[in-house]
């Protein structure tokens, strides 16, 4: 009984720190709509700030506390509002998604450039203080997240139900032209809930700190579960989200305490997170919102077949003359891009063609390269089997997320990535208990790889293109401009959404193929959830709607760690740049590429 007290103690605390989390996110949404997926990052760069004000500089904790809380979160809050949410007024899910996820890769980069990586502990609050319940000690710090939780709560309740402030902020979400002729400034109120929403991340992400420890990307993502809390809400109930947060930290406190210490246990306890959002997207009512699509004002020309096979011809030579006069490092790391560039096609298909935005596409990448790595085998039909099995795992996930669309689908996506990473890929299951596997080559030399990399990319760019051409293609498109309109019309829009993501996923999977055979070794830390954001960001940099796009979005995601390692001091800034690119690029989902293809235009003319 008296362990039972304890770990509920542990589970209410820890639960509190998600409601401050969770009370920003909604706060933010139901007063813009906007759904902010660096909210996490925001709360991991202000608990860095602290540790730097508190304990490298030692300021008393009240002070850091205030200065952090008060000053710095707001105007960051401030700023992130300023210069890329209001720019992003009115547009998609898919759109606000994006340039979200740019604030979060940014941010991280952010945090590597000022504070390398070191161990930084952190005090609690009050650790002198405490009471005792029974033969449990609750800490002040304890004490002091619970009592922030309820506050909070409370706060954010009244703010939107009990003021003026708080009813202008939601009239100025539904009707900002009609609010504004009652004398109510949209812009400030939008001001205003960006800057409370960055307050409580950093409250948030301090008051975790002493539990989880200051880490980039563990931080980050731990706001996963603030994300189920604010689902359990539907993104607008304050008091739901405060129950769903604290069942939460029960359910992950409990499970610490009375599950098995297996391997296989010790992984379910770090998917439960992801277990209960992709859990909470599938049982919960669902409510309207915004196609959740990647559209640019105009996408880019399809070329004829006889285009497509000029092009291909043209390129197959390039890739030949490189593979004779490059040298063996070279043709690695351009076979390398290519076959990035073939999960970019993944993505043309799924995000520029079916407007679904995926959050966990690296996952099918996995998926291809551990059954291949299995099966121990060197040759194309191993290949194709990964493709099958990849495309198999995305029709599944397609038939379980049927009921979802937009907003809930991407973050349905982002909940199976992560379960697949702790559950599978991080597991014994996939890479056994060394944590990798060896990969015969299907072609030795690496000239020969090049050639192996550049054939299956004109094979599955022109496969795309044909697909874009054709019946299915003309479907994808009509469900993204409009799925209701689909429907009315007859069109099952379930299937069409079925069939983009098991060929995106064979896709991906075949993909992975090629990267374990290119690889010779994979690891688990080769499929991390973390790699899927990067991914998206790239493939909306270079243009998400073509396979030009994709090419040069393999070039570059090829590029980054290559130049990472030769400039260690540049790796922390080109994350932050890459955050900022795709933060720009977010309404210009046609990305670089695009340039390329108005100049040539002009040009003509």
């Amino acid at each position: 009984m008296t362990a039972l007290l304890a770990y509920t103690v542990f589970g209410l605390v820890t639960g509190g720190a998600y409601a401050v989390v969770a009370g920003g996110l909604v706060l933010t949404y139901s007063t813009s709509k906007v759904f902010n997926v660096g909210h996490g990052a925001i709360g991991m760069v202000m608990a860095f700030l602290y540790w730097e004000l508190a304990e490298n500089r030692g300021l008393p904790q009240w002070l850091a506390l205030l200065l952090v809380v008060g000053v710095c979160a707001p105007l960051f809050g401030l700023v992130v509002e300023r210069f890329i949410m209001r720019r992003l007024a009115g547009a998609p899910v898919g759109i606000t998604l994006v340039a979200g996820v740019g604030v979060l890769v940014g941010l991280i980069g952010v945090a590597q450039v000022i504070w390398p990586p070191m161990a930084r502990p952190v005090r609690p609050f009050l650790d002198q203080l405490g009471i005792h319940i029974g033969q449990s000690f609750v800490s002040g710090h304890d004490l002091v997240t619970l009592v922030c939780a309820v506050l909070v709560a409370g706060g954010l309740y009244v703010l939107l139900n009990r003021t003026r402030t708080g009813l202008a902020m939601r009239a100025c979400v539904d009707a900002p032209e009609l609010a504004s002729l009652y004398g109510t400034r949209p812009t400030r109120l939008s001001a205003l809930s960006w800057a409370i929403g960055s307050a409580l991340a950093a409250l948030g992400g301090i008051l975790l700190t002493p539990v989880v420890q200051l880490d980039y990307v563990t931080m980050t993502l731990l706001v996963i579960t603030a994300y189920t809390a604010a689902l359990v809400g539907r993104l607008r109930s304050l008091p739901w989200t405060f129950a769903g947060a604290l069942g939460l930290g029960l359910v992950q406190s409990y499970a610490v305490a009375y599950l098995p210490s297996s391997p296989f246990w010790i992984s379910f306890r770090a998917a439960i997170p992801a277990l209960s959002l992709f859990i909470v997207l599938l049982v919960m009512p669902q409510s309207p919102l915004r196609i959740g699509g990647v559209r640019g004002t105009r996408g880019v020309a399809t070329p004829s077949a006889a285009t497509t096979w000029v092009a291909a011809g043209l390129f197959g030579a390039t890739a030949v003359v490189l593979a004779l006069l490059v040298d063996p490092v070279v043709a690695g790391q351009l076979a390398l891009a290519l076959v990035f560039g073939i999960v970019l096609l993944s993505m043309v298909l799924l995000t520029g063609y079916g407007g679904v935005v995926s959050l966990g596409q690296f996952t099918f990448v996995g998926v291809g390269a551990v059954t291949v790595a299995r099966l121990g085998s060197a040759s194309p039909v191993a290949l194709l089997i990964g493709a099958g099995v990849a495309a198999a795992v995305g029709a599944l996930i397609a038939l379980t997320a049927l009921r979802v669309s937009g907003l809930y689908l991407a973050l349905a996506t982002l909940g199976f990535a992560q379960l697949m990473d702790k559950l599978v890929l991080q597991s014994p299951i996939a890479f056994g208990v060394r944590g990798s596997l060896q990969v015969p080559k299907l072609i030795e030399s690496a000239s020969g790889q090049l050639l192996l990399a550049a054939g299956v990319f004109v094979l599955v760019g022109a496969g795309v293109l044909a697909i874009r051409r054709g019946r299915l293609g003309r479907r994808m498109i009509a469900v993204k401009d409009s799925s209701a309109a689909c429907a009315t019309l007859g069109l099952n829009v379930r299937w069409i959404r079925v069939w983009v993501f098991s060929l995106s996923a064979a896709i991906a999977g075949l993909a992975g193929g090629l990267f374990a055979q290119l690889r010779e070794t994979v690891a688990a830390s080769d499929f991390q959830l973390f790699n899927n954001l990067p991914l998206l960001l790239f493939a909306v940099i270079a243009g998400v709607t073509s396979v030009s796009g994709a090419l040069l979005g393999g070039v570059l995601l090829m590029l980054l760690p290559v130049l990472q390692s030769g400039f260690p001091a540049f790796a922390g800034v080109a994350v932050v740049l890459l955050g900022v690119a795709a933060a720009g690029l977010a309404r210009d989902p046609n990305g670089l590429v695009s340039w390329g293809f108005r100049a040539w235009s002009w040009r003509r003319a």
